[in-house]
């Protein structure tokens, strides 16, 4: 194993949920360990200079980005919308934007939500399914990189 710089050390890793109406953020915690649900923007205007404070302020390392695959592994409708997000991204940021199969994070994100948040009101909230499928997203690409 390489020994990591001081800057690499306390660096995050953001995940995204992207949709048509909503995008949904997540982030680890600097020792790679964790990742929680973090925001949840309007896929609007005002998105990438939203985005682009957060990635200063959270120190952003690399961006893992949910790309929702057909059963059969093949992509979907949305992917090419999310493909041209990707394009984006690192063109704007100069960072590492992966691709991961994120089929089935929304389905998982309400569970943990139904669990979790136990007042229905609070459960309503628009965002609060897309940062949690961000989270389930980023956790499990952590787990599978072994950081």
């Amino acid at each position: 194993m390489y020994n990591k710089t001081e800057s690499e050390k306390f660096s995050r890793i953001l995940a995204i949920d992207y949709g048509a109406k909503r995008i949904g953020l997540a982030l680890c915690d600097p020792l790679k360990t964790f990742a929680y649900p973090f925001l949840t923007l309007s896929n609007d205007s005002l998105f990438f200079e939203a985005l682009k404070k957060i990635i200063r302020e959270q120190d952003v390392e690399k961006i893992i980005l949910g790309n929702p695959l057909r059963e059969d592994g093949q992509t979907s409708i949305m992917s090419e919308k999310i493909v041209k997000f990707k394009t984006k991204l690192e063109q704007l940021f100069s960072l590492e934007v992966i691709l991961v199969d994120e089929s089935y994070s929304s389905s998982l994100a309400q569970e943990r939500i139904l669990v979790a948040v136990p007042k229905k009101s609070k459960r309503r909230e628009k965002g609060l399914v897309d940062r949690n499928a961000a989270a389930i997203i980023l956790q499990e690409y952590l787990a599978e990189t072994g950081y």
